[in-house]
């Protein structure tokens, strides 16, 4: 039985500058991210290659429209792609890297087969996706209103790069998402049914280093952040590790009709399924995995066990406040829809609870949290 995936090489450098000049960028490169990253560290280095915007095809999560856009601008047969910043331009480098021409649909809907064609480089610049070591993409389908993840280890980066120095640019809301994303990765992986001692190893660590930096940040202020960026940074890819060998479950699965609907950032709306879900399994199960995740949560947060998941809620709310989901748009006679479409659209994830959950328990999430 196979123990653990860690397929991108992985590399760590202080300075743009270093990993720069180690992997010659230049002629037949495309760097994929964000013009506001790209003119400080990026274009003073006088590069050859080409360069793509994110924000000139909308904003938001990816989607199938922005993708489809973006193909009929980009067409060029790059060697490398090199993806920079945070989960949606990681997940549309990473469809870039493969054979294009193909309708994303019968991508998504496994018709078609995905074939890597260009090498693939993927430089977080947020610390909560975790996709640049995983080998999944997702896409919101705007007509379908929900969110579809692609599997397949044609979508893995060949290499992983992480620098600290692009976390300095973060704002306090995206620091806030893109972390307790990473958290919830962990959490969800570390429960799974697939995970096993080794993907664990990372999980319970990057829960670890997560945590004690919120602590600081809750103690301290928002100003020490910045000395906390490789922190964070290394939680996040520790947490990718376990996500991308174990998977994500019910509160992504839940959270993608909300997030796809009314446009609420991933990690956002993951925050917001995250208590639920939570409650709801330990109504149904407290021993097991969970009774060692509530040691491990209690064991760092200095509290009684019986006390860990109520600490853990205090402190994330010293990160972000949680709204409930009718502050987002969210209608009441949709907790039905939402619901249908979980279980229609999100197998994939739901196969990973840490125990079933059921039609109408998953309509009681939405319920308690509407």
């Amino acid at each position: 039985m196979q123990e653990l995936i860690i397929k991108p090489d992985i590399f760590r450098y202080d300075r743009t500058e270093d990993f720069v000049r180690e992997f010659k960028i230049g002629k037949g490169d495309l760097i994929l991210t964000y013009q506001y990253i790209y003119e400080p560290y990026f274009k003073k280095l006088n590069l050859e290659c080409d360069a793509a915007f994110q924000e000139n095809y909308g904003s938001g999560e990816p989607s199938d429209v922005m993708v489809e856009t973006m193909r009929k601008d980009i067409n060029k047969d790059y060697r490398r792609v090199i993806g920079v910043r945070g989960g949606t331009v990681l997940d549309i480098a990473k469809l870039f890297a493969l054979e294009t021409g193909v309708s994303l649909t019968d991508l998504y809907n496994g018709k078609i087969q995905p074939v890597k064609k260009r090498k693939l480089i993927l430089v977080p610049m947020t610390c909560g996706t975790g996709s640049e070591v995983t080998n999944i993409s997702i896409l919101a389908f705007h007509r379908l209103e929900t969110k579809k993840g692609l599997a397949s280890d044609a979508l893995y980066a060949d290499t992983a790069v992480l620098l600290p120095q692009l976390l300095g640019s973060l704002t306090k809301k995206v620091f806030a998402a893109s972390s307790i994303d990473a958290l919830i990765h962990a959490i969800e992986s570390s429960l799974s049914p697939k995970a096993n001692t080794t993907t664990r190893m990372f999980g319970y660590k990057a829960i670890e280093m997560i945590l004690k930096g919120y602590e600081k940040i809750a103690e301290k202020g928002d100003g020490v952040r910045p000395l906390l960026s490789e922190q964070f940074l290394l939680a996040s890819n520790y947490a990718g590790i376990v996500f991308g060998n174990a998977g994500c479950a019910a509160v992504h699965a839940l959270s993608y009709p909300l997030g796809a609907a009314y446009h609420v950032a991933h990690g956002e709306s993951s925050y917001a399924l995250f208590s639920g879900v939570m409650k709801n399994y330990l109504e149904i199960k407290t021993d097991g995995e969970m009774q060692k995740l509530k040691q491990w949560i209690s064991w760092i947060l200095e509290c009684r066990e019986t006390e860990a998941f109520q600490k853990l809620d205090e402190l994330l709310g010293h990160i972000m406040k949680r709204k409930p989901l009718h502050e987002y748009g969210m209608k009441e006679k949709e907790i039905e829809l939402f619901t249908d479409s979980v279980l229609q659209n999100q197998q994939r994830l739901l196969a990973n609870n840490f125990v079933e959950l059921r039609r109408d328990r998953i309509m009681k999430i939405y319920k308690e949290l509407f």
